[in-house]
């Protein structure tokens, strides 16, 4: 970034991803750190090879402004992938209320005594991004042994189900004898308090109990 005391610009270096006949752009970040408006201006040493948008502007105070370059498709790679172009971009403080139809070229001329910042950048080429891999069949042929594997040397969850459920069968029979056995001594148990309950509430069984009979 750099940072004079009109605009901070980001970045300083254009990267365009080089590709042949292609348009590429990127794109510029001016922050205006002023309480004024500024005007801008930006220049290049190609500009049949590039567009800038827009070229000219007016920054708002303590707002940014964005700049789009775009580099021309190009039919052929220079051989070491250097570029020597390079970009200069001015700035100068506006009047209030100023707006991009007001800015002439006198305000960027240092000879009539206007305080002009200027900001040069440089142009790199990098690499373009790689398209992802495409998946590789060996890595879909690798995968088949491992599943054979683990089809006969472990159970699957089929066969997990189908045992457990076998040893439920095989243990059901006991577990309804014991249930019946359980239910009839309850039932037997009821029956007796019953009746010993109905005999101790009866005054005239237990006087013919006790009472011999003649």
């Amino acid at each position: 970034m750099s940072t004079g005391e009109l605009l901070s610009i980001d970045p300083q270096e254009l990267q365009f991803p080089f590709e042949l006949r292609k348009q590429i752009s990127c794109s510029l970040n001016l922050y205006n750190k002023t309480d004024n408006y500024v005007a801008f201006k930006v220049k290049t040493t190609n500009p049949k090879k590039y567009c800038v948008r827009p070229n000219t502007g007016v920054v708002l105070p303590r707002s940014t402004s964005n700049v789009i370059v775009t580099m021309q498709a190009q039919n052929e790679a220079p051989s070491d992938m250097q570029c020597k172009d390079k970009f200069l971009l001015q700035s100068v403080i506006a009047s209030p209320g100023a707006a991009p139809k007001d800015i002439t070229p006198e305000m960027f001329n240092k000879e009539s005594g206007h305080h002009v910042e200027e900001c040069k950048l440089s142009v790199v080429y990098v690499a373009p991004p790689r398209p992802p891999s495409p998946v590789q069949e060996g890595s879909e042929e690798g995968s088949s042994p491992r599943a054979s594997v683990s089809d006969n040397g472990s159970l699957n969850a089929a066969e997990f189900t189908s045992v457990s459920r076998a040893h439920v069968e095989r243990h059901e029979p006991q577990k309804n004898s014991s249930d019946v056995t359980s239910l009839s001594l309850s039932l037997s148990l009821e029956i007796f308090a019953l009746d010993w309950n109905f005999m101790g509430s009866c005054k005239e069984c237990w006087q013919f109990l006790v009472k011999p009979m003649k």
